[in-house]
């Protein structure tokens, strides 16, 4: 806890100037006093606090060295399981290390926030344990979960379980690469631009971004309150349907989930078949000029209508403001990030809900010791998004927020006349890891480049599953599946038609050593 102290004279001086206040000095006298008054709130409002905040459990958890983290996907190694029975039960866990497990330390991939120990479990971490699920640690993600691609971790690079060389995508780099590496069965993951789905595309997982609000983001690193999502990883449709009904549903502290409904079980129908089901192949999510990949764009198309395979009615579809999403996107999330994640310290303010205080402190404690030490996509995202703030106060951001509803409406009407949507879940398979002197304007590319479909549905809210579509001899691709909103086992039961289809996903050569072994 910081005490605020009482302000000199010269403190409020210098916040009169800075805002143009033009007070004299005699009446500064009297406002400080007023001031000195007030702070007893403060102090009050500290004292009731602290005397109700929990203390962190003691979980022995420890650093990993290099020969027990190959991929460079782990942050902190731990084995935690409260129970050995339930529908979780014998199945292990990586928790995104933007979300709390009490004990244990967390860093969001920043040095900004690094030796942080929290207090409280995450609302996910808690349903995992009472489930079941055993959690072996926190998975490495990007700094402060700004990014793509996989190397603007503060700790080092992740790395591709496919290709070492290759990137495993962000922000949830190490949440992708450990589930496809069969180091663990399942992941959270977090996801405000695509973060779940980019890891789990280009590492060949299965991911979904659920509904916006679906899955309490309680105890997890904000970045921008109305993109703030949190999802499953896992190998297969069947573990990812389990997980979802585990961590799905409001838990009362989190102010994104007053829509959201409870108690679904998503296991429920997940082998029903999709005879009839009409497939909408979005044009616009592929053949993006000087980005997408041919051979990429032509698996996921063909993917796509191998659907009527098994029954379901495949259709192109045009939505041209498909391609506005991002520009909508690109203003919330850089504005809004700064205004929340980064001036915040993480939480803002302006809502109800639960809140971290001691992450906040330390988030504070680390922009003014270490903010030098944050990747070049963080750099880029302050200097713009303040660049912009001043000269528009946040309009910039309001006229986001205001036209964001002609993506929704554009996308709710495609999905009138289909059930699902289909395109790519990025424009193409995984990259090659920049090196660590890679230029700036290489290393900014590499980590936001990919996000044009995917950050849709961050804009509009609606659940994307991502499927890998390809394998073995080469490396995965992936196929996002978009519906309705809180129609997730929709999505769920395509998936798992095409995983039928395919006779199962293809597993990375780390996770097929590990099985034979």
């Amino acid at each position: 806890m910081m005490a605020i102290p009482a302000p000199e004279l010269d403190d409020l001086q210098a916040i009169s100037q800075r805002w143009g206040l033009k007070i004299s000095d005699g009446d500064l006298a009297i406002f400080k006093a007023l001031i000195d008054g007030a702070l007893g709130s403060y102090h009050e409002v500290d004292a009731m606090y602290e005397a109700s905040k929990p203390s962190a459990p003691d979980r022995r958890s420890h650093r990993p060295d290099d020969a027990d983290n190959e991929l460079g996907a782990w942050y902190y190694r731990c084995d935690i399981q409260e129970s050995d029975s339930g529908p979780l039960a014998g199945k292990t866990f990586a928790i995104k290390d933007n979300t709390t497990v009490a004990g244990v330390p967390m860093m969001n991939g920043s040095r900004i926030i690094e030796g942080y120990v929290p207090l409280r479990d995450a609302t996910v971490v808690t349903r995992i344990l009472e489930a079941g699920g055993r959690i072996l640690g926190k998975s490495a993600c990007e700094d402060l979960c700004f990014s793509g691609a996989s190397h603007t971790c503060a700790t080092g690079p992740i790395r591709n379980p496919w290709d070492k060389t290759r990137t495993a995508g962000g922000s949830s780099g190490g949440s992708g690469a450990l589930v496809a590496a069969g180091e663990v069965d399942m992941a959270i993951a977090g996801d405000q631009g695509g973060s779940i789905r980019m890891p789990s595309a280009f590492c060949g997982a299965v991911g979904l971004k659920p509904t916006f609000g679906l899955v309490p983001y309680t105890g997890a690193y904000p970045i921008e309150w109305t993109i703030d999502h949190l999802g499953p990883v896992a190998r297969n449709m069947a573990d990812l349907a389990a997980f979802l009904t585990v961590i799905a549903g409001p838990d009362g502290d989190d102010p994104r989930q007053s829509n959201a409904p409870s108690g679904i079980d998503y296991t429920t129908g997940l082998n029903d078949g999709i005879e009839g089901l009409r497939v909408g192949v979005v044009a616009e999510g592929f053949g993006y000029e000087g980005l997408s990949d041919p051979d990429a764009d032509a698996r996921v198309r063909s993917a796509a209508h191998r659907l009527a395979d098994a029954g379901a009615v495949v259709q192109e579809v045009s939505i041209p403001q498909h391609r506005d999403a991002l520009h909508v996107w690109n203003v919330i999330a850089t504005d809004g990030a700064l205004w929340q994640m980064i001036r915040g310290n993480g939480y803002g303010m302006n809502y109800r809900g639960l809140f971290d205080p001691e992450v906040m402190e330390q988030t504070m404690r680390g922009w003014q010791s270490n903010a030098h030490l944050t990747s070049q996509t963080l750099k880029f995202v302050i200097l713009c998004a303040e660049h912009a703030l001043s000269h528009t106060g946040g309009s910039a951001y309001g006229r986001a927020s205001n036209v964001r509803p002609q993506i929704n409406a554009a996308v709710d009407a495609a999905l009138v006349d289909h059930d699902v949507l289909c395109y790519p879940t990025l424009p193409f398979a995984a990259k090659e890891i920049p090196s660590a002197d890679a230029p700036v304007d290489e290393y900014v590319a590499r980590a936001l480049e990919m996000i044009p479909n995917t950050a849709v549905s961050n804009v509009t809210g609606n659940p994307d599953l991502t499927i890998p579509v390809s394998g073995g001899d080469g490396l995965p691709v992936g196929m996002s599946i978009v519906g309705r909103q809180w129609d997730e086992a929709t999505l769920l039961r395509v998936g798992r038609a095409y995983e039928k289809l395919v006779g199962g996903f293809a597993l990375s050569p780390m996770a097929q050593a590990r099985v034979g072994g």
